[in-house]
């Protein structure tokens, strides 16, 4: 086995480390695999010194010419909590302004560049065709392909002018699933026609933008009988490479997903992507399923089923990608900083939607407020809206206009809405979840008000007016007080049908 053919198998591989500080251990242990693509999360990033520390760790062990990859979308997908908390997609689509989207993406990217991270994997090109979508939601700029591309090139194009790679993600889409394929292997059976026009439409408009774009656990008869995208020669090399003609890095999404690894497995799954067209397989959370992916891209070789050629090509690519987008520290003045905030302060303000009409309470009134206590995370996005953070927030900014009264519980089923007292006050249920609702509390709860904080379509779930932020940054949790106190209106507008 030639050293050649072991540098290409581990430069294959996209892998993530245990926390914020890179140990010797773990150092030697990327040394060896030989990777030079590493995945950060909330868990490496819990304060600016620590990333910037582990960044600078990470170059010292494998060279300054690495891709430090991290999921910066806005809204719910902002692996920082220190940085301005941008608005989610959907935020955007519901302002429908290109030049704000524009600003969002550089603005996004320049947090990135002072850490070192040299490529996002945002913005998401999947569209809203499909309510009951567990997973994608409010990462969309919505349902309208033409509205959508045209957002997404703005965000892009602003993206790119600060510096850092952008990913556009699921191709080739993953708006109508029911399924999360973290979860299981969703399918989408839909004529190749269908597709073409719909789905496909804002990644192919946007092939030759994006520098990276990421594939889809998803199976999708029509294109391809056995395989799903992220494994299917036809998928990744026949329709994306050769007739969309792209030429940018192809990254698996996570193989450490059910979708894949519970059917073929990460090391197994992570020979077939690249034989299939992928330039990175996403190896994630197991060290000795990395060893396992890489000793698996050789066997492969020896085998037949994957030529070194094909090895060396993933690699090309991707060190054109480091070349022009270097991971290098920047600086994030004071200045800039607040700017970047308020610019997303603006649009999570010109985002808030009205939703069936709603009425403020009256002055003077008492709120009373049911939340679930804790918001656990969906498994893709952070934590979400605890109890805790959403009162203290709205007391802080409404506690001269309105007095509070809060209803907490753990889970959905343990609320009696009857058992509410019956006592005329302005009654607002806040969702701080992305799940959706029950049959049971679609037939029983009856709020004033629902303030659907996270999952848009959840205001769909309840016979209630609603307001519709899309996200519970601090900045969004503030619009909803400014309409609440009577201060700004919701001016946006849904981006696609809630059913």
């Amino acid at each position: 086995m030639s050293d050649t053919l072991q540098q290409l198998a581990g430069q294959a591989l996209m892998v993530d480390v245990a926390g914020p500080r890179l140990g010797d251990e773990e150092a030697a242990f990327l040394q060896e695999l030989g990777a030079r693509a590493i995945c950060l999360f909330r868990r490496n990033v819990p304060d600016e010194a620590s990333i910037r520390r582990l960044i600078a760790d990470l170059q010292c062990a494998l060279g300054e010419d690495i891709l430090i990859g991290m999921d910066q979308e806005g809204g719910a997908v902002m692996r920082t909590l220190f940085l301005p908390a941008a608005p989610s997609a959907m935020a955007l689509g519901a302002v429908d302004d290109a030049e704000l989207a524009e600003k969002v993406g550089a603005a996004v990217a320049r947090g990135l560049a002072s850490l070192g991270v040299n490529w996002n994997f945002a913005p998401v090109l999947d569209l809203n065709n499909n309510p009951a979508n567990p997973v994608i939601s409010e990462r969309s700029f919505g349902e309208d392909p033409l509205k959508a591309t045209r957002l997404a090139r703005a965000w892009i194009n602003g993206h790119l002018s600060e510096g850092v790679a952008c990913c556009v993600k699921h191709f080739p889409g993953h708006g109508d699933t029911h399924t999360d394929s973290h979860l299981d292997l969703p399918v989408v059976d839909k004529p190749k026609a269908e597709l073409r026009d719909y789905e496909l439409s804002p990644f192919a408009a946007l092939a030759d933008l994006a520098p990276g774009m990421m594939s889809a656990h998803i199976r999708f008869p029509t294109l391809d009988a056995d395989w799903p995208a992220t494994l299917s020669p036809a998928i990744l090399q026949q329709l994306l490479r050769e007739q969309l003609g792209y030429q940018g890095v192809v990254i698996t999404d996570g193989m450490n997903m059910k979708a894949i690894r519970e059917r073929w497995g990460q090391a197994q799954g992570s020979a077939q992507a690249l034989a299939a067209g992928a330039d990175l397989s996403l190896v994630l959370q197991f060290p000795d399923e990395m060893e396992e992916s890489k000793q698996a891209l050789i066997a492969a070789v020896s085998a037949g089923r994957l030529s070194e050629a094909r090895l060396q090509e993933a690699a090309a690519r991707v060190d054109a990608l480091i070349r022009r987008y270097p991971s290098r520290q920047r600086d994030y003045d004071a200045a800039q900083r607040a700017a970047d905030a308020d610019l997303f302060a603006d649009a999570w303000r010109r985002a808030l939607t009205a939703h069936g009409q709603p009425q403020r309470p009256p002055a003077g009134a008492t709120l009373r407020l049911v939340v679930q206590d804790q918001a656990p995370s969906d498994g893709v996005s952070e934590a979400g809206l605890s109890a805790d953070a959403l009162i203290a927030r709205l007391i802080a900014q409404l506690s001269r206009r309105f007095s509070l009264e809060v209803i907490r519980y753990q889970r959905r089923e343990e609320l009696d809405w009857r058992r509410l007292p019956q006592d005329g006050r302005y009654t607002v249920v806040a969702s701080t979840t992305r799940e959706r609702y029950g049959a049971r509390e679609r037939a029983e709860w009856r709020p004033d008000l629902h303030l659907a904080l996270w999952n848009p379509y959840a205001a769909a779930d309840l016979d209630a007016p609603a307001l519709i932020s899309y996200g519970f940054a601090d900045a969004a949790l503030d619009a909803v007080a400014q309409w609440l106190a009577g201060e700004i209106d919701a001016a946006g507008a849904l981006p696609a049908r809630l059913h």
